[in-house]
C-alpha cells in the first residue's frame, strides 16, 4: 500500500530531506580505535548494579545479543564476548564530526540523536547530478571512513528519518512499523493489541478517534511521517547571511591557491553586501578535503567592512596564529565562505581638502591584533551604569564593544574625582584616625607608613539596595563605603575608603586603598 496526497506531494516539491542512519556507530567507533576484534563485543553500562548491554557489533547481534540484555546472560550464551564501556558522549562527539563533514553537501545539517543525521538538500542536489547521486556519494564517503549508513529521501525530516532507520525508500511509508512513531512502549503495545501494526493501518483511521484514544502526540507524529505536516530542523551551525562557495574537479593541493580562492569568494560576497548596504563583521570559512577532513577558519572585524585588502591581512594573521598548520593533504575539493554577521555600512564621504581618509586605521589595527592574539586579549573600556566604582567601567573585547559614549568631564580647575589607577580588588591598609569615624591621620600600606597632610571627603557610596535580601537592614547586603582623597607628605595622592559605618554596620571597620591619583 502506497500513501500519497496532494499535501505530501506539495511538501516534497518544496523541501527535500536526506536522512542518514548510522546504526552501528558505537561499535564502529570502537573498531576504528582498537582495530577489528577477534571476538564479538558489546558496549555496556552499569544500571541498577548490573552491567547491561547498550550496543553491540554485527557479530554479537547475529548471535542473538542486543541492547537491554545483561552482560552476565550474554556471556552465558557467548563466553568469549568482549565488553567495552559505553561512552555516549564520545558517540555524540563523533556524530557531530560526521555532521561537519556532511556540510559539504548543504549548510543545513542537523544531528538527530542517537545515531542519525538530517540534511536539508533543497536546491543542492543539482551540484551532484541528482538527489540519489548526492545520497550515494554521502554513503560512499561514510563507508570509506569506516561507518555504515542507510539513507532515505523524503519531503519531511520525520519521514526521511523513519525510512532510513528501517531501511525503506520514499513511498514505502505505509510499510513502516508503528514503532517508527517513537512513542512510549505502552502506546506501542496498545496499538498492536488493537491490530494496528503498520503506519498504513493508522493512516486509514480517523484522526479524531486516534487522538481520543492515544493522544494528540501520536497524530502529530503520524502526519509528519506521512508528509502532511513538517517541522523545522536545528542545523549544526547558523547559516550565514551570504554564502559563496567553489567546487573543484581537480582538488587544490597548495595553500596559496586556497587563499586566492578565499579572497575571490570574499570579493563575491562583498558585491552582495554592497547591494544591501552592509559590511561583514563575522566571516566563517570551511575548506573540505577529499578524505572528508574539514578545516575551519573564522574572522571577526571591529567594524563592518568590504575591504578586500583588510580581509587578506586578517586571513594571513589567522593562519599564522593556528596551532596546527593547514594541511591540504590530497587537496581541497570544496571551499565555502559565509558571512555570519553583517551590519549597515554607508558610503564614506571624502574630505573636501583631499588627502587620505585614515579613520579606519584604528579599526583595522584592532581587528589584526584580535585575530593574532585572540579576541579576548584586546579589550576596550566601556562605561557602565553603576555607582559602585569598580563596576562603573567594563573591559570588553574590542571587537564587540558598544559604541563609545561621552564621558563626564571634570572642570580643569578641580582635581579628578576618580584615580587614574584602581586596584582590583582593593588592598588592605592600616589606618590611624583621630576619631573612629573621622578621616585618616596616618596609614600603613605595603609596610610603609604615610603621613596624611591633606584630605577631601568623605564621599559616601552606599551598597546597591536591590542586592539586599528581603528584611535586611541597610548595609547588610553590602557595607557602606566612605571614600577620602588624601595626600601624603611626599605629595602622592591616594584613594582610601572605610568599609562600613562605624558602630552601625561594623564595630571596627576596615580600611582599603582603592586607587592612585599620581
Amino acid at each position: 500500500m502506497t500513501i500519497k496526497s496532494s499535501a505530501s506531494n506539495t511538501a516534497s516539491r518544496a523541501r527535500r530531506i536526506l536522512a542518514l542512519s548510522l546504526p552501528w556507530l558505537p561499535s564502529e567507533r570502537i573498531i576504528r580505535a582498537h582495530g577489528p576484534p577477534d571476538h564479538p563485543f558489546a558496549l555496556t553500562e552499569k544500571i541498577r548494579g548490573a552491567m547491561v548491554i547498550m550496543a553491540a557489533d554485527r557479530q554479537a547481534v547475529s548471535l542473538g545479543l542486543g541492547p537491554g540484555m545483561k552482560l552476565a546472560d550474554a556471556r552465558a550464551r557467548v563466553p568469549d564476548l568482549h565488553a567495552f564501556d559505553h561512552q555516549p558522549l564520545a558517540d555524540a562527539d563523533l556524530l557531530s564530526r560526521l555532521a561537519e563533514a556532511c556540510e559539504r553537501y548543504t549548510p543545513m545539517v542537523a544531528v538527530e540523536p542517537p545515531h542519525a543525521l538530517i540534511l536539508d538538500i533543497t536546491g543542492a542536489a543539482h551540484l551532484h547530478g541528482n538527489e540519489e547521486k548526492l545520497a550515494q556519494d554521502a554513503e560512499d564517503r561514510l563507508d570509506a571512513a569506516g561507518y555504515s549508513a542507510c539513507w532515505a529521501l523524503a519531503g519531511t525530516a520525520d519521514a526521511a528519518l523513519a525510512l532510513a532507520r528501517h531501511g525503506l525508500k520514499e513511498g514505502a511509508e505505509a510499510q513502516l512499523p508503528v514503532s517508527a512513531l517513537a512513542m512510549d512502549a505502552k502506546t506501542h503495545q496498545s496499538l498492536e493489541r488493537a491490530g494496528l501494526y503498520h503506519i498504513g493501518d493508522l493512516a486509514e483511521r480517523p484522526r479524531a478517534n486516534l487522538a481520543a484514544r492515544f493522544g494528540m502526540e501520536l497524530t502529530v507524529r503520524l502526519d509528519r511521517i506521512l508528509g502532511l505536516e513538517d517541522r523545522p530542523i536545528d542545523p549544526l551551525r547558523r547559516i550565514g547571511n551570504v554564502v559563496t562557495e567553489r567546487r573543484f574537479a581537480e582538488p587544490l593541493t597548495h595553500i596559496d591557491g586556497a587563499l586566492t580562492c578565499l579572497s575571490e569568494l570574499f570579493a563575491e560576497a562583498s558585491e552582495r553586501l554592497n547591494e544591501r548596504g552592509q559590511g561583514a563583521r563575522m566571516i566563517r570559512m570551511m575548506l573540505f578535503r577529499c578524505d572528508g577532513d574539514v578545516a575551519r577558519l573564522g574572522l571577526e572585524t571591529g567594524a563592518p567592512t568590504r575591504d578586500a585588502a583588510l580581509f587578506k591581512r586578517l586571513l594571513r594573521e589567522r593562519i599564522e596564529a593556528l596551532n596546527d598548520e593547514l594541511n591540504p593533504g590530497f587537496g581541497y575539493d570544496l571551499i565555502r565562505l559565509s558571512i555570519v554577521a553583517s551590519e549597515a555600512l554607508a558610503p564614506q564621504q571624502l574630505r573636501l581638502e583631499g588627502g587620505e581618509d585614515r579613520r579606519g586605521d584604528a579599526v583595522s589595527l584592532v581587528s589584526q591584533l584580535s585575530t593574532r592574539m585572540g579576541r579576548d586579549r584586546v579589550q576596550k573600556f566601556a562605561a557602565a551604569d553603576s555607582h559602585i566604582p569598580e563596576q562603573g567601567l567594563l573591559a570588553l573585547p574590542a571587537l564587540n564593544a558598544p559604541p563609545p559614549v561621552p564621558w563626564q568631564r571634570q572642570s580643569p580647575d578641580n582635581p579628578p574625582m576618580r584615580p587614574l589607577h584602581m586596584f582590583d580588588p582593593p588592598q588592605r591598609v592600616q589606618v590611624i584616625a583621630e576619631v573612629p569615624d573621622g578621616p585618616p591621620y596616618r596609614f600603613t600600606w605595603r609596610r610603609k607608613s604615610h603621613q596624611v597632610m591633606r584630605y577631601e571627603g568623605p564621599e559616601r557610596i552606599a551598597s546597591e539596595w536591590w542586592q539586599r535580601k528581603d528584611g535586611q537592614q541597610p548595609g547588610k547586603g553590602g557595607l557602606t563605603r566612605d571614600y577620602y582623597r588624601v595626600e601624603d607628605a611626599r605629595g602622592r595622592r591616594y584613594w582610601l575608603f572605610r568599609h562600613g559605618l562605624y558602630g552601625e554596620e561594623k564595630a571596627n571597620p576596615d580600611w582599603y586603598v582603592h586607587g592612585l591619583f599620581a
